[in-house]
């Protein structure tokens, strides 16, 4: 249920079963523990660092300078070899610092949770865990607490919540246990709602835990971190083409050059050496580490903006962006 901001304080109670006075009483707490788990962000599908790093060396531009390398180095090159090599060990170690860092974005969400929190229980307040927090659970608020799951206020003195990490708002939020009317109120508008990983920064309040875990409007946005599908952008897609383009080219010069020397009498061998060496001097090594670096440079300028890019093909997707959907009011100037 997501519309609790529609009902009056003593609905809500009803719904969740719970004393605004008294509290859950421990039993019953223990029994919404086992049937709801954990109020905590659980972490699903995050990329291993070697599976980053597998992704970094798989890409056919890279497959195609590790094979030319293999090649250089069996014909006697080494010199070229190694070089080519330097280029691919370059190109996967950006990659694989870019994106490494980016998938510790759910680790930063994490931090938002509570370690512990002030709750009702059995008639009298005690301190408890944040993960053993259930729905129905009544919470005490104040200044400085980071408010460990969704709920719907009780009652509020001067309570006001920095939301920033939810909806972007840069001012706090004045909180007030009346109920609201309207359909589909947008976050910010909730204001008798208080949401995990939000700050209190002034007054005090009580609130009834509506949502925890993963059901959180937190929980929502770290499901969606971890889910998002993983489209290739267009300079992906035009990077794999052209590394088709070249495989497919060197391929016909191998066959070309090797079935003419053969047609005018020449040496096997001689022939397929110089055919082999023709392609490997087609592949411009130095294209996917340009390319790297020159996305690596515009990553690190956007993150001294605060901007987290986690892959660095996504560089050029944003910088062909026309349109952006924002809120204006507390988030951009007039």
């Amino acid at each position: 249920m997501n519309n609790w901001y529609h009902l009056e304080t003593k609905d809500v109670l009803a719904r969740l079963k719970t004393d605004p006075a008294q509290g859950l009483l421990q039993d019953e707490a223990q029994s919404r523990l086992a049937e709801y788990g954990p109020n905590e962000l659980i972490e699903r599908g995050l990329k291993s660092p070697w599976l980053i790093l597998w992704e970094q060396l798989t890409a056919v531009m890279v497959v195609i300078l590790i094979i030319a390398a293999a090649i250089s180095a069996v014909l006697g090159d080494y010199k070229d070899a190694v070089a080519i090599m330097a280029i691919v060990v370059l190109n996967a170690v950006l990659g694989f610092t870019q994106e490494y860092r980016a998938e510790k974005a759910m680790a930063a969400l994490k931090k938002l949770a509570v370690p512990t929190v002030k709750v009702r229980r059995d008639g009298h307040v005690r301190e408890i865990s944040a993960r053993e927090l259930v729905p129905g659970d009544i919470v005490l608020l104040e200044a400085g607490n980071l408010v460990p799951a969704d709920g719907r206020l009780l009652e509020s003195v001067n309570l006001r919540v920095q939301e920033a990490a939810l909806t972007g708002e840069s001012e706090p939020v004045d909180k007030d246990p009346i109920p609201l009317d309207g359909k589909d109120l947008s976050l910010g508008d909730r204001r008798n709602m208080v949401y995990m990983g939000t700050v209190v920064t002034y007054g005090r309040g009580a609130a009834v835990i509506t949502e925890t875990g993963m059901r959180t409007e937190l929980g929502r946005i770290a499901e969606m971190i971890q889910t998002v599908g993983r489209e290739p952008t267009p300079l992906q897609r035009r990077l794999a083409q052209l590394g088709r383009g070249l495989a497919l080219g060197a391929l016909v010069i191998v066959a070309v050059v090797f079935a003419l020397g053969v047609l005018r009498g020449e040496e096997l061998r001689l022939m397929f050496l110089t055919a082999i060496s023709m392609a490997v001097a087609a592949v411009p090594e130095g294209l996917p580490a340009v390319v790297t670096i020159a996305l690596a440079l515009g990553a690190q300028r956007m993150l001294k903006r605060r901007a987290l890019i986690r892959k660095l093909p996504a560089v050029e997707t944003l910088g062909s962006v026309t349109v952006i959907c924002s809120d204006k009011t507390g988030t951009l100037p007039e």
